[in-house]
């Protein structure tokens, strides 16, 4: 695949991939049976401030971010663009599909949800623009402390889900299934969607994401 082929399909790839991770996510918060952990937080934020959720997704990327400066962390493209495309997208699609009222349109909502997700984050991950602003919080941290990122990642969302349930936040069995599920899905659509190497990287990318770190920021 010629450079600028490669390139084009990257960037097709990053805003698909984020447009995706905001669509899914609501579908997730439509379904109204458990949300994945970062989302959690924003929907209690939301009911707390009257706030989108999509704004909120915004704000806290933002705020993750800034926390990158004394970590020393270089964001890319697809590092700013993770934090608006996704909140837009997420409020969007929530201003169009209509609410569920029965467990047989939500289930399948929540089910559909999970793989579009993993789908979406083997999409933009694959893209190699740069890690979103949550995930590149962990690995920051990982390389400051030390300490692996399995149990940064474990108590960083633990935390999220807890205070996020306390402002409002919707913890259930599709916050449960999406932790067990997204790893694998997300490595099984990395693979689907990698992008042939070519020699040399391009200026805007800031770094690959290790896979330890997989999930949305």
């Amino acid at each position: 695949m010629s450079v600028p082929r490669r390139l084009g399909r990257r960037f097709i790839q990053l805003y698909a991939g984020l447009a995706l991770y905001g669509a899914s996510s609501a579908l997730l918060v439509e379904a109204g049976l458990g949300l994945e952990p970062w989302n959690v937080l924003h929907q209690g934020l939301a009911e707390l401030t009257g706030l989108t959720i999509g704004v909120v997704s915004i704000v806290v990327g933002a705020a993750v971010l800034l926390l990158w400066i004394p970590l020393r962390q270089r964001p890319g493209l697809g590092t700013v663009s993770n934090v608006f495309v996704v909140g837009l997208a997420m409020d969007g699609t929530l201003a169009l599909v209509p609410d569920p009222h029965t467990l047989t349109v939500r289930v399948p909502l929540l089910l559909a949800g999970i793989v579009l997700n993993g789908a979406a984050t083997g999409l933009y991950i694959a893209a190699s623009f740069g890690p979103g602003p949550r995930d590149g919080l962990m690995t920051g941290l990982h390389r400051r402390t030390g300490r692996s990122i399995r149990l940064l990642r474990t108590g960083i969302e633990v935390a999220v889900v807890v205070t996020g349930f306390l402002l409002g936040g919707t913890v259930g069995v599709g916050t449960v299934l999406y932790a067990v599920s997204i790893g694998p899905l997300a490595q099984l659509f990395l693979r689907v969607f990698a992008v042939p190497q070519a020699p040399g990287r391009s200026t805007v990318v800031a770094g690959t994401t290790p896979q330890g770190a997989i999930l949305r920021s």
